[in-house]
C-alpha cells in the first residue's frame, strides 16, 4: 500500500445522536458535502493528498436494505478529480435510527452496507481503497456503553459493545474483502497515558487498567483477547492513533500539560505501540485549537520524525478535523482546522500560523513519500 502524502487531513463526519434525540451530520454542519471538490482542491494545492472521510449510513440506508449513495459521491469524484487518496470510515459512530446496536441485525446490516460500499468504490475507482470500519471502537464502546456521551447511551455495557463492535468490524472486513481483495483497513483508537493520582495511591492499579483498557480493540482483533469473537492476527492491517493535547492526564485528576514531568512524550507512545503489535501505524487524528494550532503541529512533527528515526513504521499523520467545526454538545466554533467555515462562495479563510508551521515542517525534513506499507496484512 501507498500513502498518497506523509501529511494528510480528515474532515468531521461524526453523526451520531445526541441524548436530547438530536442528529448530528458534521459534514453538513460545516458544509462539506456542499463545498467537497472546492476542499479538495485546497488540501492538494497544500500537498495533504491523504484524505479520512466518513459515510453517513443514516441517509445511505434511510429503510432497511435499500442504499442511496448520493450523498458520498461528490466526495468520491472530488477525490479523483483532485487524485486524492481517501481512507473511507464505515461508521463514525452514527447509525440509522431503527437499529439497536446491540442486536445481531446490527452486524449484518453493518456487513451489507461495507459490502454494498465496497461494490461502489469498484465501480468508480481502480484505486487502492483503504477503510476504517468502526472509528475508535473503545472510544465508542465507553463513551456509548457506560458514560453517557454518545448514543446508544447505555449503563455498564461497555464491554459488551466492544465485543459487538469487533464482530461487526471482522464481518465487514471480510464483506468488503470479497469485493476488493486488495483492500486495506485502518483501525483507529484513542492513543492514552494516564498516570496514578499521588494522593491516591491505593488507585493505581485501576489508572493502569484504565490506561490498558485503550489496547482491548486491537487485542480483540488480533485474537488474543476473546478468541471466540473470531480475531486473527491478520485483521489487525494498520494501527490508527488518535492523539490530541487532552490524551494524557492523572487518573481522576487533570490534564498533563507536556512540560509536566510525568507527560510521556509521544514518541515514546508510538513506539510502545509498534513493539506491542508489530503493525504500521497511522496517526489518524490530532490537532489542537485556537493558538495552539502551530505550536501543536511541530511539536507533533519532531515526535513523529522521532519516531521513525527510532524504527517506528509510522505511515502517515493526519490533521483532523482540518476544517473548523461546530461543537458537538454546544455548537460552540471549534477553532482547530486549517481552514474555517465556508462563505456562501465556498472559500475559507485559512489559519496562516498553522499554514506555516505545516510549511516549515514538511521542509524539515525527508518525510516519506508515496510510503510504502511494508508489512502488508490481508483478511484473506
Amino acid at each position: 500500500m501507498q500513502f498518497n502524502s506523509f501529511f494528510g487531513g480528515g474532515f468531521e463526519c461524526s453523526t451520531h445522536k445526541l441524548a436530547s434525540g438530536e442528529r448530528l451530520d458534521l459534514v453538513r454542519a460545516t458544509e462539506h458535502d456542499r463545498w467537497a471538490m472546492q476542499d479538495y482542491a485546497r488540501l492538494k494545492a497544500a500537498g495533504l493528498r491523504t484524505v479520512r472521510e466518513g459515510l453517513r449510513w443514516h441517509l445511505i440506508e434511510r429503510s432497511h436494505n435499500r442504499y442511496d449513495f448520493s450523498t458520498m459521491l461528490p466526495m468520491v469524484r472530488a477525490a479523483q478529480q483532485h487524485d486524492l487518496q481517501v481512507i473511507w470510515d464505515i461508521c463514525h459512530y452514527g447509525y440509522p435510527d431503527d437499529l439497536d446496536i446491540f442486536s445481531a441485525a446490527f452486524i449484518r446490516r453493518f456487513a451489507r452496507l461495507a459490502r454494498q460500499t465496497a461494490m461502489l468504490l469498484a465501480q468508480e475507482s481502480d484505486a487502492l481503497h483503504v477503510f476504517c470500519p468502526v472509528n475508535e471502537i473503545s472510544f465508542f464502546s465507553w463513551a456509548g456503553g457506560d458514560a453517557g456521551h454518545l448514543n446508544p447511551y447505555a449503563e455498564g455495557r461497555s464491554f459488551e459493545l466492544k465485543q459487538q463492535l469487533v464482530r461487526a468490524v471482522i464481518e465487514g472486513m471480510e464483506a468488503i474483502q470479497d469485493v476488493l481483495p486488495e483492500a486495506r483497513f485502518i483501525h483507529t483508537d484513542p492513543l492514552v497515558h494516564i498516570v496514578p493520582n499521588p494522593a491516591e495511591p491505593e488507585q493505581a492499579h485501576h489508572a493502569r487498567s484504565y490506561r490498558n483498557a485503550q489496547f482491548q480493540a486491537w487485542d480483540m482483533l488480533a485474537g488474543q483477547l476473546c478468541p471466540e469473537l473470531g480475531g486473527r492476527p491478520d485483521y489487525l492491517d494498520v494501527i490508527g492513533v488518535n492523539f490530541y493535547p487532552h490524551n494524557e492526564w492523572i487518573y481522576r485528576g487533570p490534564t498533563l500539560s507536556r512540560f509536566d514531568l510525568e507527560y510521556v512524550p509521544l514518541r515514546a507512545l508510538l513506539a510502545e505501540v509498534y513493539a506491542r503489535y508489530g503493525r504500521p501505524l497511522y496517526l489518524a487524528e490530532t490537532s489542537a485549537e485556537g493558538d495552539q494550532r502551530a505550536g501543536w503541529m511541530r511539536y507533533i512533527a519532531d515526535e513523529a520524525w522521532a519516531a521513525l528515526t527510532a524504527g517506528v513504521d509510522l505511515c502517515g499523520i493526519c490533521w483532523y478535523p482540518i476544517t473548523d467545526y461546530p461543537g458537538w454538545v454546544d455548537a460552540r466554533h471549534a477553532q482547530a482546522g486549517l481552514w474555517g467555515f465556508a462563505d456562501d462562495t465556498g472559500r475559507r479563510t485559512i489559519h496562516a500560523p498553522l499554514a506555516a508551521a505545516l510549511a516549515d515542517v514538511r521542509a524539515q525534513h525527508d518525510w516519506p513519500t508515496y510510503q510504502t506499507l511494508t508489512t502488508q496484512a490481508t483478511v484473506r
